[in-house]
């Protein structure tokens, strides 16, 4: 029996929710509970303007991604990949092995560990707007960003990555991007 993973699930933007459930649903009617233990949207609280109230809503943090642990047996990846809305698992190469994810990256994407906040006290902030940046931690490690806002309180940067051609705002803690 291998054990679970987290993996991350790429889906078509904004049929997040669609997706989770569709693949709960259909774990729980094939019995294969335990090899699908938890899929999980990252999601952060924004404020949004409706009829000029700020309202607070959730919304994925990394739109047309979702997390899912698994245990990637048999027909497993297979019913996944069959959902509809699902694009395909990470991996490192088109059609490759979903990849797992490393614990670091599951808990700071799960939000239990903020590595930051024991020392963050007064934290220099080494960035400026408008600056460029290169992601090194996390799915989008590798990628080039420009910093577009800098969340002092959070000790945050939000950093506009380009994905598949589309500019993609992220937030990101200082520890995760560094000057290119």
């Amino acid at each position: 029996m291998s054990e679970l993973k987290w993996y991350v699930l790429k889906s078509i933007s904004g049929q997040e929710n669609k997706v989770k459930t569709y693949i709960e649903n259909e774990m729980k009617h094939q019995g294969f509970e335990e090899y699908v233990t938890q899929v999980v949207i990252p999601m952060e609280k924004v404020i949004v303007m409706r009829n000029g109230k700020k309202v607070p809503k959730e919304r994925p943090y990394y739109p047309g991604y979702l997390m899912v642990e698994a245990n990637l047996v048999g027909e497993i990846p297979h019913i996944i990949k069959n959902v509809p809305g699902v694009i395909s698992f990470l991996s490192l190469t088109k059609g490759g092995d979903p990849v797992p994810m490393r614990k670091s990256e599951v808990n700071r994407m799960l939000g239990r560990m903020d590595e930051l906040s024991e020392f963050a006290t007064d934290v220099e902030i080494p960035f400026v707007v408008g600056e460029n940046v290169k992601v090194t931690e996390g799915p989008f490690n590798g990628f080039n960003g420009t910093v577009e806002k800098i969340l002092e309180d959070k000790k945050k940067l939000e950093v506009s990555v380009m994905i598949f051609g589309r500019k993609t705002p992220m937030e990101l803690s200082f520890m995760q991007v560094e000057k290119v």
